[in-house]
C-alpha cells in the first residue's frame, strides 16, 4: 500500500491523471517503476506532469513516509478501496484518496451536513447545537468542517446527543484547525472521525476550503445552512450539494441580519425552510418528539414569575431594559428571576445584560 500512498502524494499531478495512471498500470508499484521513456509516450501526460512523476521518485521516500503515516495512526483510503465512501464516488470530482483519523461515515445511515457562518450569532449557535443534538439522538450522522461558529456548534451538539459526527478539514488530519477546537477534534475521533484529502502536514490554506466543502456535501444526504452571508463558504457547500443532487435546507432569520441574507437567498431559490428539528425529521419520514410537549414541560416546572420572564425570551438576545418594559417588573425583581432561570439552565447571558432562551434547559 506504500506505493499507492506514493502515487496519491505526488504534487502537481491532478487526481484525474493519477486515476488514469493507476487504471493503466493496475497498481501504484507498477507506476513507480515505469521507465522514463514509457512515461513520455503516454498520451494523457504533459511534459510537466512527467517531470512531476520523476521528481516524486527522487524526493518521496516511500517506506519512510508510509511508516510515518502508520505511526500517526492515520488511515489511507484511496478511491479503489472497499472502505472508500460510496457517496463520494457519485460526485463529479471525488478525491483520489482520503486521510482519516478515527472512522468514516457508516454506509446506509442518513447523514446531514450542518454548516454556516464562523462569526455566527447566539441565535445561530443555539439552533445549530439543537439540530446537531436532535439529529444525533435520532441516529443521523452529522457532517461538518469543524470550523468556528456554526460548524463546531453543530458537531458539539451531535456529541452531546450521544451520536457520531465527522469533521472534514481543509488541512492535514494531523493538524487541528482552528486550534481552539482541540477538545472537539479529540472528541470527534472517539466515535466518528476526522477526514481530509490533503496530505498530513498540509497547512490550512484558503484554496483547500472550497475543495473541502464538496466532500462535506458529498458525504451528506442533506445540507442544513444555519447562518450565511450572501457570499460565503456555506453557500459554496450548498451549491455543490445541489449540483450533487442533494436537498438543501436553510434557517430563516431577521431580514436585517447580514448573516441571514445567504439563507434567505437559498430559500428564494427553493431551499427547504428549517422550522424545527421535529419538522425536519417528519419531512424526512423519521418520527420525532413533539417540541410543544417539551416546551410545556419546562414551563410547568417554573414558578409564575419565572415563567413570565422565560416566556418573554427567545433565541434573539433581549436586554434587561426590554424585559423590564415587557414584564413590568422592577430591576431587583427581574434580576432575581433572571439569575434563577440561568441557574436552572433555561436561559443564558450572551453579553452584558443581554439574555436568550436555551433550548436544552432543565427537563427540556
Amino acid at each position: 500500500m506504500e506505493f499507492e500512498y506514493w502515487l496519491a502524494a505526488i504534487p502537481y499531478l491532478s487526481d484525474c491523471k493519477k486515476r488514469l495512471l493507476r487504471e493503466e498500470y493496475k497498481e501504484g508499484r507498477a507506476v513507480y517503476y515505469i521507465e522514463e521513456m514509457q512515461l513520455r509516450v503516454l498520451p494523457f501526460l504533459a511534459d510537466k506532469e512527467v517531470e512531476a512523476l520523476l521528481q516524486a521518485k527522487k524526493e518521496i521516500k516511500v517506506e519512510e513516509e508510509w511508516e510515518r503515516l502508520r505511526k500517526q495512526k492515520i488511515r489511507f483510503v484511496p478511491y479503489f478501496s472497499a472502505e472508500y465512501p460510496k457517496k463520494l464516488l457519485q460526485i463529479p470530482d471525488p478525491p483520489y484518496a482520503l486521510y482519516v483519523k478515527g472512522n468514516l461515515p457508516e454506509e446506509g445511515v442518513l447523514s446531514a451536513a450542518i454548516v454556516g457562518a464562523r462569526r455566527c450569532t447566539p441565535y445561530g449557535e443555539e439552533i445549530a447545537l439543537d439540530y446537531g443534538k436532535y439529529l444525533a439522538e435520532h441516529g443521523i450522522q452529522v457532517i461538518s468542517g469543524m470550523a468556528r461558529g456554526i460548524d463546531g456548534a453543530g458537531q458539539r451538539g451531535a456529541l452531546n446527543g450521544g451520536g457520531v459526527t465527522f469533521g472534514v478539514l481543509g488541512c492535514g488530519v494531523d493538524i487541528c484547525y482552528p486550534r481552539e477546537h482541540i477538545g472537539l477534534y479529540m472528541d470527534i475521533q472517539q466515535s466518528g472521525g476526522v477526514i481530509s484529502e490533503q496530505l498530513p502536514g498540509k497547512p490550512p490554506l484558503p484554496m483547500y476550503f472550497p475543495m473541502r466543502n464538496r466532500i462535506i456535501s458529498g458525504l451528506s444526504d442533506i445540507v442544513l445552512v444555519m447562518e450565511a452571508k450572501e457570499r460565503s463558504g456555506s453557500l459554496i457547500t450548498a451549491d455543490q450539494a445541489l449540483e450533487q443532487g442533494k436537498d438543501v435546507y436553510a434557517l430563516p432569520g431577521p431580514v436585517t441580519s447580514r448573516l441571514s441574507q445567504g439563507c434567505h437567498s437559498l430559500i428564494r431559490q427553493g431551499a427547504g425552510i428549517l422550522i424545527s428539528p421535529e419538522d425536519l425529521l417528519a419531512e424526512l419520514g423519521i418520527a420525532g418528539k413533539d417540541l410543544k410537549q417539551k416546551k410545556d414541560k419546562i414551563e410547568k416546572t417554573l414558578e409564575n414569575d419565572e415563567n413570565v420572564v422565560y416566556s418573554c425570551l427567545g433565541f434573539f438576545p433581549k436586554s434587561v431594559s426590554q424585559l423590564i418594559e415587557e414584564t413590568g417588573y422592577g430591576v431587583p425583581e427581574l434580576m432575581q428571576e433572571l439569575i434563577s432561570l440561568e441557574l436552572m439552565g433555561c436561559i443564558r447571558e450572551v453579553s452584558k445584560n443581554y439574555y436568550i432562551r436555551v433550548r436544552k434547559g432543565k427537563d427540556f
